[in-house]
């Protein structure tokens, strides 16, 4: 069986596109092969900055014969649709074989596909993949009309068999298939010939190519962590820039250059961004100061100077970036350290515009720090404090440090407010109020920090649903899914007992006022409902009772919000309980477990909803668990039946005097006495215990099914045992809705 050798040698590639390129020419070229009947034993894909390669091993040497049996029509049908059944299958009517069926004589016909050499296959299939190549950004170049990343230079297409290797005849647009490529760019730029993928990866490290990306990786960062060894000093690790640094080069030689001593001062993360998005540079710290005092860069060629003169230009260059950087630096911490200190930089946020129906960052510090002061008992956190930090958090928008790199907000915010003399746990929460940014990203766990946290993103996400702006399908251009997940796990991790409800009413609130709140009427009224939030925690309540109590007319948003405002805050709490229910199912909580248990009161409080659903989940993988779950539902769909017959509702309260069969009275016993056990340890919060009293009312509930008819004769006993499942009921009913529980 013949190997096949691809190689598309083009300009520079962009370091970004490399590996979803080569990717993409394994899979399109695969698929075409065997979609053609070539099938194969092993593949795989490589990219380099200049190539594109693939290589492709147990190829068959020629499709197999193909025979397609087609029915037709029935004989003696119209000659129409004879004739177009024929240019179909591309046969005379000679060619037909009529067959008896059960509804008569049919035509039938053998169609034949002969087999096709490999290598013809393969330049149908690589000529496709050329010229329909899924690039994320293409051009033309010359007269030429074919699209490509950079202009393509050649391609590289070889069968190898065990006679030998032949070239796969193609031609796109002028450039010719060959047996043919070159090395590197000027350590060996001369013409190599190759036979097969074996022979094609000696002669490129020959010529000073690496071919295999991980293998540029792995030389890259092995030669940097020893060079940095040998000096006391350690590398910064990070894969993404060695990723793309080995998408830079084929063939890496790793130097490391010193930073002026003018500059080791700069924040270390001032420095490793600096030298990472200007200069791809990898920052290297002193580890027993955390400094950064030195930086490894990645040239693609040796040197004659050993990079002497390489190093010497990289270093001007990099002078002159960490020259801004200083000057920035130097700027803010004077603002910083004014009399005015970090207010100077929110006051100029009163000009930026955070979303244009939800006013400026400025407006939205002031709700974010109102909230924050709101939150700040509920997480422990001191209330001064929560909303110093939430007033000073976004400040550092404002510095020119963060203009120049946005990925550094927050963290210099925290430079600043230690700069400006601000207390250690509101300069803490400048930094850790962003996060988590994702699900492997860390918690705060500091109580100011959470509780601004936690009012930044309820903040957006109340924001965006007052002005109808929620994701749809995949989109979500605000990432509130995201935030949404980062108030969950704020929450959960910190153990907080908060009613969400009362904070999306308050703050959704907060927008009204923004919005709509400009007359004095409206702007009291409002307030007063805030207050009684504060208080209450229920928004409906609270807006009848302040809206009610009002004397005159009312302005017409505000009569609107009777309405309005609470649908918004539970869709919202919807919203919440989606994500919630796929952070749980991450973690291995059943789906219909949280269903049952986001049925019971208090679902706005994420802590007690999820220790609930623990404490289910594990009691519903016991056999008693199992077994009452049974119980219980067949109970409730007697029950349901009778009362959907009757026209009534037995909830009445069974009573023990009517009670005839000992199971009967055992079960009675049984609810009197776990069913109170339940009832506490619900009150108390301990859902073990709760557990526990479920599963001793399991063997009374077995006994009563098996021994006593529901539904006797005797009305007496049958309203009574009807009541007394109402009971059963009621007291499975305390721990969740188990009619959401499966199987």
């Amino acid at each position: 069986m013949p190997d096949l050798l691809i190689e598309l040698f083009s300009e520079e590639i962009p370091a970004r596109m490399q590996a979803r390129a080569s990717e993409d020419l394994k899979k399109k070229m695969t698929d075409g092969l065997v979609e053609a009947g070539l099938t194969y034993a092993s593949a795989a894909a490589f990219s380099t900055p200049r190539r594109l390669t693939l290589t492709v091993e147990g190829l068959l040497a020629e499709s197999p014969t193909v025979r397609e049996e087609r029915k037709g029509p029935k004989v003696g049908a119209p000659d129409k649709a004879i004739e177009g059944f024929l240019r179909g299958a591309g046969l005379t009517r000679e060619q037909l074989e009529e067959r008896e069926t059960p509804k008569g004589a049919v035509y039938f016909a053998t169609i034949e596909k002969a087999g096709r050499p490999a290598a013809e296959i393969i330049a149908e299939v690589l000529d496709t993949t050329i010229r329909n190549f899924p690039w994320p950004k293409s051009m033309r170049w010359g007269a030429s009309s074919m699209r490509w990343v950079r202009p393509l230079h050649s391609i590289l297409c070889v069968l190898t068999k065990d006679e030998g290797s032949e070239v796969v005849p193609l031609e796109i647009e002028g450039i010719a298939a060959s047996n043919t490529t070159y090395g590197h760019r000027f350590m060996a730029p001369a013409q190599i010939t190759v036979t097969g993928f074996d022979d094609y990866v000696t002669q490129l490290k020959r010529a000073f190519v690496v071919l295999d990306p991980k293998e540029r990786a792995d030389a890259i960062w092995q030669d940097a962590t020893n060079q940095a060894f040998a000096s006391g000093l350690d590398v910064v690790e990070d894969k993404g820039l060695l990723a793309e640094v080995a998408g830079l080069v084929e063939w890496p030689v790793v130097l490391m250059g010193e930073i002026a001593d003018d500059f080791l001062g700069l924040p270390p993360e001032v420095l490793q961004t600096s030298m990472k998005e200007h200069q791809k540079f990898f920052s290297v710290k002193n580890p027993k100061t955390g400094r950064i005092e030195r930086f490894i860069t990645v040239a693609n060629r040796e040197t004659a100077d050993n990079g002497a003169t390489i190093l010497a230009g990289n270093q001007k260059v990099l002078s002159a970036r960490l020259a801004d950087a200083k000057f920035f630096w130097e700027n803010d911490l004077r603002v910083a350290q004014s009399e005015t200190g970090m207010s100077a930089w929110t006051e100029k946020l009163s000009n930026v515009t955070f979303h244009n129906k939800l006013g400026t960052q400025a407006a939205r510090i002031d709700r974010i720090a109102e909230l924050a002061r709101e939150i700040a008992p509920v997480v422990g956190a001191d209330a001064d404090l929560a909303e110093q930090a939430a007033r000073v958090a976004k400040a550092d928008l404002s510095s020119e440090m963060v203009y120049e790199f946005p990925e550094l907000q927050g963290l210099m915010g925290r430079y600043y407010a230690e700069a400006a003399g601000l207390p250690q746990e509101v300069a803490n929460a400048c930094e850790a109020h962003y996060s988590p940014l994702g699900p492997s990203d860390d918690v705060p766990t500091e109580a100011v920090s959470v509780a601004v946290a936690l009012a930044d993103k309820i903040d957006t996400l109340t924001g965006f649903w007052a002005i109808d702006e929620k994701p749809t399908g995949s989109k979500d251009p605000y990432a509130l899914r995201r935030a949404a997940l980062g108030v969950i796990r704020l929450v959960l991790e910190n153990d907080a007992r908060m009613p969400l409800d009362r904070f999306f009413d308050s703050q959704l609130l907060r927008h009204e006022i923004a919005q709509n709140g400009s007359d004095k009427v409206s702007a009291t009224l409002m307030q007063d409902m805030l207050n009684e939030i504060a208080d209450h925690g229920v928004f409906g309540s609270a807006v009848r009772t302040v809206l009610d109590a009002f004397d005159g007319d009312l302005p017409e948003h505000l009569e609107e919000l009777k309405s309005m405002l609470p649908d918004v805050s539970r869709d919202l709490l919807g919203f919440f309980h989606d994500r919630l229910k796929v952070f749980l199912r991450d973690q291995g909580i059943r789906h219909d477990v949280i269903d049952a248990c986001l049925e019971m009161a208090g679902n706005d409080d994420l802590t007690l909803l999820v220790k609930r659903a623990r404490a289910l989940q594990e009691f519903l993988g016991t056999e008693d668990g199992e077994n009452l779950v049974q119980g219980f539902k067949r109970a409730n769909n007697i029950l349901t039946q009778a009362e959907e017959k009757d026209g009534v509702e037995y909830s009445y309260g069974a009573d023990v005097k009517f009670a005839e069969d000992d199971a009967e009275k055992a079960l009675f016993s049984a609810l009197e006495g776990d069913g109170g056990t339940i009832s506490t340890a619900i009150e108390a919060e301990d859902f073990a215990a709760a557990m526990g009293g479920l599963a001793a009312l399991r063997a009374p509930i077995d006994a009563f099914f098996e021994a006593v008819q529901v539904n006797a004769e005797n009305d007496i006993l049958r309203r009574n045992r009807l009541n007394l499942l109402s009971d059963i009921r009621k007291a499975c009913g305390q721990v969740a809705d188990l009619t959401q529980i499966e199987g």
